[in-house]
């Protein structure tokens, strides 16, 4: 309990002083991803939508204009602040910003049509609270939309992506597999019906210097990958010009489940 609330303060920090930047984030901001989203939930007038993690808030700006109420999550105060002046700028009010937690959400079983977590929970501690928390609180039938980083099955791959991500992003917890996600949605009565991997590419400076603390922290970034084996470096799709890294790109993955079950707890 006490290295989780360690790391939850890691990722307070690491987002508080870094709030603005996500909410500008091209990434963040201008993913495909997000039109996609809506086009599976197919979401309804009536429904009420809680954004676990919100970050900048694209999602709930984005799913604000096709629901009737959105509920936007954040660990930390100044990301919702960030977010809210920034859907509020696009006259998206019908958000409520809530400071929780993704792994105890303060919310009754079966409150929401859907449930989104976008590009967060590689930062989450305890994934498998998280998911036993979206199941409790999505009504039977309720649809849920998730979107993270992942690596391959692969341990040395995956430790090696886990390694840089760490380095360079202190709040950095841990990148799963899709296999290991799915296995914890199966344990929760979240069935996948429908998914897509995406390789994103990053210009290499622009997205180590986003959350480093010091010019040498990017310095051993660059260097531990450009010293790592070619096979690593090939995953990673790595672009090297004059001993610089230029790009990478990781694996994002997105799918949506449906929570499964009786009727009991449903709307």
């Amino acid at each position: 309990m006490e290295y989780a609330d360690e790391r939850k303060q890691a990722v307070r920090e690491q987002f508080g002083k870094n709030a603005e930047h996500y909410v500008q984030s091209q990434t963040h901001a201008k993913g495909d991803d997000l039109k996609l989203l809506v086009e599976w939930l197919k979401p309804q007038r009536d429904w009420v939508v809680l954004d676990i993690a919100t970050g900048g808030g694209h999602v709930a700006r984005t799913l604000s204009a096709e629901v009737d109420f959105v509920v936007a999550t954040d660990l930390t105060r100044p990301m919702l602040e960030a977010a809210a002046r920034a859907n509020q700028r696009e006259n998206a009010t019908n958000i409520m910003y809530v400071e929780a937690d993704a792994e105890k959400l303060p919310f009754l079983d079966g409150a929401f049509d859907i449930v989104t977590c976008r590009i967060a929970a590689h930062h989450f501690p305890n994934p498998d609270a998280f998911i036993r928390e979206v199941s409790r609180v999505l009504r039977v039938g309720g649809s849920f939309l998730f979107i993270d980083n992942v690596v391959p099955e692969t341990n040395e791959v995956a430790d090696f992506v886990n390694t840089i991500e760490k380095m360079r992003d202190l709040s950095h917890e841990r990148c799963l597999s899709p296999r290991e996600w799915k296995k914890l949605f199966e344990q929760n009565q979240l069935k996948a019906t429908r998914e897509k991997e995406n390789k994103k590419k990053f210009a290499f400076q622009q997205w180590v210097q986003r959350t480093s603390e010091s010019k040498e922290q990017e310095e051993e970034v660059e260097q531990f990958i450009l010293q790592a084996p070619d096979s690593l470096r090939a995953y990673l799709e790595v672009q090297v010009k004059d001993q610089r890294v230029i790009t990478h790109q990781i694996d994002e993955w997105m799918v949506l489940c449906q929570k499964e079950g009786n009727d009991r707890n449903d709307k």
